[in-house]
């Protein structure tokens, strides 16, 4: 456990799964430096358009869903009013977004989290698409390779959708989103040295789905344990936490397709032995296998000192 708060930063790849690759060095960089695993969802409603499953996977990750429910169902502003912030929920945690979706800035802006300009992290010189790696880090209050006593968020998202566009963003990103992000993470590694400051009170996330899919459970991408060669054996399996809901089994969860978390903080999270960024090394050398992805946003907060520890 650190002796600090820490400051976190989450980057979530929205539909971008089926898009990497071994190019995508710096992501396959963070999964082999840090401790990966998985983040379960539940099955999509049906006739669901591919907007709505945006901001019901992201209210997913913010445990935030009631607050979709309301928002879905256009309820009176009175109704909005009602829904708890992030910043009332997690003891007054200062959280801000980037997004490249016009859906997730309406849905961030009613639980609290301060929207800001995407062409904020687009450097005018050299690559244009290369982030403003300083300039994200000094949100949380990094400076040079040190941690100032104040900062202006404790946590901040980027959310990157594929395909999406951004009216306000300098560089057209569609189509490189995925280099985009390994483009982020590479400037946020090295800048986070072994031993810095930085590496030790910086918690990075690294979360990317697989976007809408067919409901296919048959599918490779299976998170289950249950030996499908001799079906007597299945009773000799527990069931794994992230399809229970106290003693009870939640119904609703999907085994296949979920999303992917890679998590990064020197001398605080675990290190296994993931070597690359894909589903079938998360499942067979990964540390953690799968939480509800509703629970994301507890185990983030409680490295920030805003929540209780989630689980064991």
């Amino acid at each position: 456990m650190a002796d600090k708060a820490s400051r976190g930063l989450v980057i979530y790849g929205d539909g971008l799964m089926p898009l990497i690759s071994p190019s995508h060095t710096h992501l396959h960089q963070l999964a082999s430096r840090g401790t990966c695993g998985f983040l379960s969802l539940p099955h999509s409603p049906p006739s669901e358009s591919d907007d709505e499953r945006v901001v019901r996977e992201l209210a997913q990750l913010l445990d935030a869903y009631d607050s979709y429910n309301i928002r879905a169902a256009k309820q009176s502003s009175t109704s909005e009013s009602l829904v708890q912030t992030i910043s009332e929920r997690f003891m007054g945690l200062r959280a801000a977004i980037f997004t490249n979706d016009s859906s997730v800035r309406s849905f961030a802006s009613l639980l609290g989290l301060t929207v800001l300009q995407f062409d904020e992290l687009i450097m005018n010189n050299n690559s244009p698409r290369e982030p403003a790696v300083s300039g994200l880090l000094k949100l949380l209050g990094f400076q040079g390779c040190m941690a100032l006593d104040t900062c202006e968020f404790d946590l901040v998202f980027v959310h990157i959708k594929s395909g999406g566009r951004c009216s306000d963003l300098k560089v057209d990103i569609a189509g490189g989103e995925v280099e985009f992000i390994n483009g982020l993470i590479g400037g946020i590694l090295e800048v986070a040295q072994l031993g810095s400051e930085i590496s030790t009170r910086l918690h990075i996330s690294l979360v990317i789905s697989y976007g809408t899919l067919a409901e296919d459970k048959d599918s490779v991408l299976n998170l289950s344990l249950q030996e499908k060669a001799n079906p007597d054996l299945s009773l000799l399996f527990p069931r794994q936490s992230y399809i229970t809901t106290g003693k009870n089994s939640a119904d609703s969860i999907r085994h296949h397709c979920p999303m992917l978390i890679s998590q990064w903080q020197e001398a605080v999270t675990r290190k296994d032995t993931t070597e690359i960024f894909t589903f079938k090394e998360f499942k067979e050398h990964g540390a953690n296998l799968a939480i509800p992805a509703d629970r994301f946003l507890h185990e983030v907060a409680f490295k920030l000192w805003k929540a209780p520890k989630y689980g064991a």
